[in-house]
């Protein structure tokens, strides 16, 4: 018979073991060795039975045990030191703590967070992020409150059939069983978000908190008794069901997960968050609900959107279209109009920020844009695929002009370094993970002591990759008596490769697989083997991805190889520390530029793997020729059979006559100096840039701190500025089509000219209804291309001189010729207002309908 109600009974700890609850209801643990010693000491058996989760521990261990405990001085001294050391963690200044200026609060939202294997949240590599950003902003004091759902059964785990086949398995998660609390009212009752769905439906949801360190994580349940079945499942599962379900999720944790912060903030007194950071498009909604709260407060609907776009940062994390949430028009229609419509939120205004391409279609990432003023990729490279892929929202600019930045992603180094490498680092170098310089001290530490961990954490991969492999051919019907091979199956001291990741087609998990013949060669090589650890999840609904992971499989299931090539199912947390800390070298082979950051192969930088990559996202920027191999890509070849026959082939030179070379070339001592001298190299060179410090630091001063005081400025004197910039950006809107360069001369030019030398330019332009200090009026200049446009251009301010009465206004200024070759110019005209934030922001700009004066020559 099977249970028709599952719930937690929580252990009650004597008085003298109180610290231990707060311990575990801090997750501070998941990235604190010291803490989780002293878990593992409570019942050193029962604490690998539960795969290291403090609550699962406390809610098995035996009331004897814990009387023991309560008698027991010593560990009641390491209680009581691991408390204070939390409390003290807990309230002293940190790095955010010493700016001037920094924001009180940022809201950060997110459909998934991966914070610790005992949370299971998260899919893929978006909530790890996410989890990685709370975990260093909690290390670093940036005053984040995070915001996401509570999924009654996750994402998934994954098995594998007999025949290789993945299968999803959805197990009940209780919240009574995980590291939350549920937040309470001021009179002791559960908080209640409610939320105004068609046909007269209310959508109602509980609200837990995770604390992570010091930044509170409010996930939203809509597991509750006061909605129906449907309302119920709304939060079943991480990215499951159909359109419908995924909409709901969205306003779920769009709109409600505002209301949750209202009520959070009331009634802990914690600061009302100035930014409001949508972490990809899936909480975009979170605009609307501002627009509404303001709209509500008397402000137009205009002057709403421009307070809620000043402290709003928008970050993409996709960088093909496909992967944006789109829905249909009517779908929209229906939540936010008609009887179930805001009354000051028209339904035509929000299909409106939403409005794409396709006219029956509501895109959720272009409403994100259009409701923040700072948007970003997360990598140098997806900045500059993100701006190609959403130039049409800003017509008429060149595509470096689409104000869509970069901050690339980094890593939360405690949550993923080896713990030995942890300690070496803290012996050797201090503070080292804490700060961007000094890494060049690694240089220093002797190549001994590094392989001697290398050894110990390659170990420690095979021990529990066997045991995981064990465990998957049992569920595959295997018996005992069959599985003797997997005692022996890889090898401590063989070169490991390791290749984990979500499973799209674009990844290429099967890359490897193009020659099997090559494959089993460099795998059975006599003198120099290789051995390849594999691991991930297809999306349920992803039949392709599905079939690759079984192309693997079968291969690895072949008596010939499957001691030097495994695939372990049901990839989570705790696997994924595993693989990039024993691994030798991380593959990634994505089709480029399709990655649009990734992050596994930072995680194994920073544990001293070698990354074997394709040259996308992040490796395309910090590659440098010796942190790492560069897998070359067919670029230019359109079959797509053909370019991934080049790429494989490349990859199995450079795992042949690179990689295994360097590895096992052990001439003296037996160390492998020349693999050493790159893996010192790859910690000196990447380590700074990969830590999620020096990711949530960019964050701060480039995108929060100037976001913070756009809000603050436009939400002065009763949201005066705002109205005032609502009331010039709808003016300079209406008016822009009477906007043009009528004429552009230039002078000094002289029939040679010299680099060196400038050019006066003098532009006319008619303004129309607007006045000159509406327009910013520059010179673009600089390289020119064979069909005469504008490679890379600087810009020169033109001033004003003179403005006549039927608004024509003269702008004069000098263009440097600094270029040598073909040299060329124009002049453009666009909005300017001191709190707009880039040149691009509404989208307007004119320039010559013909060239002008000199247009293009040659510079000597």
């Amino acid at each position: 018979m099977r249970a028709i109600r599952r719930f937690t009974v929580r252990t009650v700890l004597p008085t003298e073991l109180a610290a231990l609850g707060e311990l575990v209801h801090n997750l501070r643990w998941s990235w604190h060795p010291e803490t989780m010693d002293l878990f593992a000491e409570v019942d050193a058996d029962l604490w690998e039975q539960v795969g290291h989760d403090p609550v699962a521990l406390l809610g098995a261990v035996t009331p004897t045990r814990l009387a023991e405990l309560a008698a027991d001085r010593r560990f009641l001294r390491r209680l009581a030191d691991a408390a204070d050391d939390l409390r003290e963690y807990m309230i002293s200044p940190r790095w955010h703590q010493t700016l001037s200026d920094g924001a009180r609060a940022i809201a950060y939202f997110s459909p998934e967070f991966g914070i610790a294997t005992a949370l299971p949240q998260y899919s893929g590599g978006l909530g790890i992020l996410a989890g990685d950003h709370l975990k260093t902003a909690s290390d670093l004091g940036v005053p984040i409150l995070a915001v996401g759902l509570l999924y009654r059964h996750g994402y998934f785990t994954q098995s594998l059939s007999p025949e290789g086949w993945q299968l999803e398995h959805y197990p009940s998660l209780d919240a009574g069983g995980l590291p939350l609390s549920l937040l309470k009212d001021t009179d002791g009752e559960p908080v209640k978000i409610r939320i105004g769905l068609p046909e007269g439906r209310v959508l109602h949801a509980q609200v837990w908190v995770a604390q992570v360190g010091r930044v509170p994580l409010l996930l939203l349940d809509s597991d509750v008794a006061d909605n129906d079945n449907a309302a119920r499942d709304i939060t079943d599962r991480l990215y499951g069901g159909g359109t419908d379900h995924r909409l709901m999720q969205e306003l779920l944790l769009g709109v409600g997960g505002v209301r949750a912060i209202r009520a959070y903030c009331r009634i802990t007194d914690h600061a009302e968050p100035e930014v409001f950071h949508t972490n990809e498009g899936h909480a975009g909604f979170l605009g609307l609900e501002r627009i509404r709260e303001l709209t509500e407060a008397r402000l137009s609907f205009d002057e709403a959107l421009e307070a809620v776009r000043a402290g709003t940062v928008f970050t993409t994390h996709t960088p093909v279209p496909a992967g944006i949430d789109r829905f249909p028009v009517d779908m929209i229609e229906r939540h936010f109009g008609g009887a179930n419509a805001w009354p000051t939120v028209p339904v035509e205004r929000i299909l409106a920020l939403g409005a794409e391409r396709d006219p029956g279609r509501f895109n959720m990432a272009i409403m994100g844009m259009r409701l923040a003023q700072r948007v970003n990729g997360v990598s140098v490279l997806h900045g500059e695929v993100s701006r190609e892929m959403f130039k049409d929202l800003w017509p008429g600019f060149d595509v470096a002009d689409v104000p869509i930045g970069s901050i690339t992603n980094g890593v939360h180094a405690p949550t993923w370094v080896g713990r030995e490498l942890m300690e070496l680092a803290g012996r050797e170098l201090p503070s080292l993970l804490e700060r961007a310089r000094g890494w060049e001290g690694i240089q220093k530490i002797s190549d001994a002591d590094i392989w001697q961990i290398r050894g110990a954490l390659r170990r420690r991969l095979v021990d529990g990759a066997r045991v995981r492999l064990r465990r998957s051919w049992r569920e595959r019907g295997a018996s005992d008596a069959e599985l003797g091979w997997i005692d022996d199956a890889l090898d401590p001291e063989v070169l490991t490769i390791g290749f984990a990741r979500r499973v799209p087609s674009y990844k290429r998990l099967t890359l490897m697989l193009r020659d099997p013949e090559r494959l089993t060669e460099l795998l059975l090589d006599p003198a120099k083997p290789v051995q390849i650890v594999i691991a991930g999840k297809a999306h349920p609904a992803d039949e392709g991805g599905k079939k690759l992971i079984q192309q693997i499989v079968k291969f690895a299931d072949q008596q010939s190889v499957r001691h030097r090539i495994v695939f372990l199912p049901d990839y989570d947390m705790a696997l994924g520390q595993l693989m990039v800390q024993g691994c030798d070298v991380w593959l990634n082979n994505p089709l480029r530029p399709l990655e649009a950051s990734g992050t596994s192969g930072m995680k194994s930088a920073l544990n001293g793997g070698l990354n074997l990559s394709v040259r996308d996202g992040w490796w395309d920027e910090w590659y440098d020729g010796t942190n790492g191999w560069a897998i070359p890509t067919a670029d230019g070849v359109t079959d797509p059979d053909r370019r991934d026959d080049l790429e494989a082939a490349a990859l199995y030179d450079l795992i042949e006559h690179e990689v295994s070379d360097r590895f096992y070339d052990r001439p003296f001592d037996g160390l492998p100096r020349r693999w050493m001298e790159m893996v010192k190299h790859t910690l000196t060179s990447l380590g700074p840039k990969v830590l999620a410090g020096r990711m949530l630091r960019d964050y701060v001063v480039d995108l929060y701190g100037p976001a913070a005081a756009s809000a603050r400025s436009l939400s002065a004197d009763s949201y005066a500025p705002a109205k005032a910039f609502a009331a010039w950006r709808v003016r300079v809107t209406q008016a822009w089509p009477g906007v043009r360069v009528e004429h552009v001369e230039a002078s000094g030019v002289g029939d040679t000219p010299e680099v060196g030398a400038s050019i006066e330019l003098r532009a006319t332009v008619v303004l129309g209804d607007l006045e000159a200090g509406d327009v910013l009026v520059e010179a673009a200049y600089g390289k020119v291309g064979p069909h005469d446009e504008l490679t890379r251009p600087a810009y020169a301010k033109l001033v004003v001189q003179s403005v006549e009465d039927d608004g024509r206004a003269h702008f004069t200024g000098k263009v440097p010729l600094d270029h040598t070759g073909a040299f060329g110019y124009t002049v453009r005209v666009v909005p300017y207002h001191p709190l707009a934030a880039t040149t691009a922001e509404l989208g307007l700009i004119a320039v010559p309908e013909e060239p002008a004066g000199m247009t293009n020559g040659t510079l000597r």
